[in-house]
C-alpha cells in the first residue's frame, strides 16, 4: 500500500512487533505467538472479505473527511436515514409494547398519550447524539472517551452490548413467533427464532451498507403492514373503558409505561453516531436530528398505537383473547382479514426482526472491540458470532415471558443512556463551547490526552445510584419510586439526570483545573 500504513494496519502490527535483545551479540527476532498469528490470519480473512464485500474491517477507526464512502454522500442515501430507523423501529416488538398500557391498568387514550410523548422524549436523545457522527467520524464510544473519560467510556461499550443482545433477543422472540404462527406451529418458535438471528447475522457481517440497502426499501413494506393491521382493527379500539388504576397509584402506571417507552427510544444514545461516521463532515446538523427523530417517532407510533388499540379490545373478544395467549404471531393471525393475507403478513413480518437485528450486532461487535486494545485486534466478525450465540440463548430463555422481558429490559435501558446524554451534551456546550475545534479529534485512542474519567465517571455512578432510587420494574422497585401510588412509580431517568447534572459540572470543572484535560 504504497509503504503507508493507516491507524488500524498500525494496531495490527503492534500484535507483531520486534523486539531486540541487546545483551546478545546477535539481534535476535522474537517470533510472535500462536496467538499473535493465529489472530493475524483472521485479520486477513477479514480484510480480503472487505475488498470483496466492504464488511468494514477498520470499522472502529475514525474516519477521516477523504476517507469516507461517497455512497453516503449521496442525496439518496441521506434520506436512507430516516428509512433505517423507520425500518429498524417497525416491528413486532414495538407492536407489543403497545399492550403494555392496557397490562399496567391504563385506558386507551392514556395509553396513547405516554406512547406520543414517551418516545419523543427518547428519541430526541438518541437524535442529538447521532448528530456528532459526521462531524467527528467517530463511533459513539469514542466520543463519550471526551467527556465521560478513557476508562469509564469502557463500562459504556460494555453496557451498549448487553443492551442490543437483549434488543435483538426480544425482536428474534416476535420475529419466531411470527414464523410459528405461519406455519401453523408447525414450527416452533424456538426454531423461528434461530432462523431470524441467522438472518439477521448474515446482514450483520456484510456490514452496514447493507443494513442501509435492506431498510431502504423494506422500511415501506413494514409500515404499510402496520397501517393495515391499524386498518383493519382501529374499530374495535374501546374507547370508552375507563382505567383499572385512578390516582396515585394510576400516576405510578403512567410513570412506568413514559419510562418503557422513553427507554426504547434513547437506547440507542450509546451508539447512535456508529451510523454516520461516512456521512460527509458539511451535512447540516439539522438534518441528522430532523431524519434520525421521525425515524424513530412516526415508527413507533405506527406499531405501538395499534397495539394499544388491539389491546383495548381484548377484555370484549374472546377469540382475540385466546390467540394473544398463544403467541403475538397467532393474535396477527387473528385480527387480519382474510385468512390467505394474514399468512402473507405473518411471513413479512418475520422480516422486521432482520434488519433491526443486523444493525445491533454490527454495532455490538464495535463496541466490544472498543471496550479494550486487546479485544479491538480481535475482528468484528468473532465478537458479532459471539453475541449471535448469546442473543440466540437468551431468546430461547425468555420465549414465554415476552411481556415482562419487554417490561423490565425496556425501562432499564433509559437510565444509562440518560446519563451518557448529559455528560456529552454538558461536555460539549459548556466546556468545549459547542465547536468540534475544540476536540482533539486525532487524540481519539491516546489515553494521555483524553480525560482519566474522574469526573465523568463519578457522575454516571451517581446517576445510575439515582436511578435505582427511582426505578419500577417486576422484580425492584426503588425507594422513590415507592411512594407513588400503591405499585410504585418509575421516576429513575428524571433522578438520573438531575444527579448526573449535579456532578458532572462541578466535576468536570476541577478536573479540567487539576489535570488539565
Amino acid at each position: 500500500m504504497d509503504g503507508i500504513l493507516n491507524d488500524e494496519e498500525k494496531n495490527r502490527t503492534e500484535v507483531m512487533k520486534v523486539e531486540v535483545d541487546s545483551s546478545s551479540e546477535k539481534d535476535q527476532v522474537q517470533q510472535p505467538s500462536p496467538i499473535s498469528r493465529f489472530l493475524e490470519t483472521l485479520r486477513g480473512y477479514e480484510d480480503a472479505l472487505d475488498r470483496k464485500l466492504g464488511v468494514e474491517a477498520h470499522s472502529i477507526e475514525r474516519k477521516l473527511p477523504d476517507q469516507r464512502n461517497p455512497f453516503y454522500a449521496r442525496k439518496s442515501s441521506q434520506l436512507t436515514l430516516f428509512a433505517f430507523w423507520a425500518g429498524c423501529c417497525t416491528n413486532l416488538s414495538t407492536f407489543v409494547m403497545g399492550f403494555l398500557g392496557w397490562e399496567l391498568g391504563l385506558s386507551l387514550k392514556q395509553n396513547i398519550l405516554v406512547i406520543v410523548f414517551g418516545s419523543i422524549a427518547g428519541a430526541s436523545i438518541t437524535s442529538w447524539c447521532a448528530t456528532m457522527g459526521p462531524p467527528t467520524g467517530l463511533r459513539q464510544v469514542s466520543i463519550c472517551r471526551y467527556s465521560l473519560g478513557w476508562y469509564p467510556s469502557k463500562a459504556i461499550a460494555i453496557l451498549n452490548v448487553f443492551q442490543m443482545i437483549g434488543w435483538c433477543a426480544s425482536t428474534a422472540i416476535t420475529g419466531g413467533q411470527a414464523l410459528s404462527a405461519f406455519a401453523d406451529n408447525k414450527v416452533g418458535t424456538g426454531v423461528g427464532v434461530v432462523i431470524c438471528c441467522v438472518a439477521s447475522l448474515v446482514f450483520s457481517l456484510l456490514g452496514l451498507k447493507a443494513v442501509y440497502q435492506f431498510m431502504k426499501y423494506a422500511w415501506v413494506v413494514f409500515v404499510a403492514i402496520f397501517l393495515v393491521i391499524l386498518g383493519e382493527t382501529a374499530r374495535f379500539g374501546d374507547l370508552a373503558s375507563p382505567p383499572s388504576v385512578v390516582g396515585a397509584t394510576g400516576s405510578g402506571a403512567a410513570l412506568n409505561l413514559f419510562s418503557i417507552m422513553y427507554g426504547a427510544g434513547a437506547c440507542c444514545a450509546g451508539y447512535a453516531s456508529d451510523y454516520y461516521v461516512e456521512y460527509p463532515v458539511n451535512i447540516p446538523k439539522v438534518k441528522i436530528f430532523l431524519m434520525t427523530f421521525l425515524g424513530l417517532c412516526l415508527s413507533t407510533w405506527v406499531c405501538a398505537i395499534p397495539g394499544a388499540i388491539v389491546a383495548s379490545a381484548l377484555p370484549n373478544n374472546p377469540e382475540w383473547m385466546a390467540q394473544y395467549d398463544a403467541g403475538i404471531g397467532f393474535l396477527v393471525q387473528e385480527i387480519v382479514y382474510p385468512y390467505g393475507f394474514a399468512k402473507v403478513i405473518l411471513f413479512l413480518l418475520m422480516f422486521t426482526a432482520i434488519g433491526v437485528n443486523g444493525a445491533s450486532m454490527y454495532s455490538a461487535g464495535l463496541s466490544v472491540q472498543q471496550a479494550s486494545r486487546f479485544l479491538a485486534v480481535i475482528p468484528r466478525f468473532i465478537w458479532t458470532l459471539l453475541c449471535f450465540a448469546a442473543i440466540i440463548v437468551l431468546s430461547l430463555a425468555g420465549s414465554d415471558q415476552l411481556q415482562v422481558f419487554l417490561q423490565d429490559f425496556l425501562s432499564m435501558l433509559g437510565y444509562y443512556a440518560t446519563a451518557v446524554f448529559v455528560c456529552l451534551l454538558i461536555e460539549h456546550y459548556v466546556f468545549r463551547r459547542g465547536s468540534f475545534h475544540n476536540y482533539k479529534l486525532e487524540a481519539w485512542n491516546t489515553p494521555a490526552m483524553l480525560p482519566i474519567g474522574y469526573a465523568g465517571g463519578l457522575a454516571f455512578v451517581c446517576g445510575i445510584i439515582g436511578a435505582v432510587l427511582g426505578m419500577s420494574t417486576t422484580w425492584y422497585t426503588g425507594v422513590a419510586a415507592k411512594l407513588i401510588g400503591d405499585l410504585g412509580g418509575d421516576i429513575g431517568n428524571e433522578l438520573c439526570f438531575l444527579f448526573t447534572l449535579a456532578v458532572y459540572i462541578p466535576a468536570r470543572f476541577v478536573e479540567r483545573q487539576l489535570v488539565g484535560r
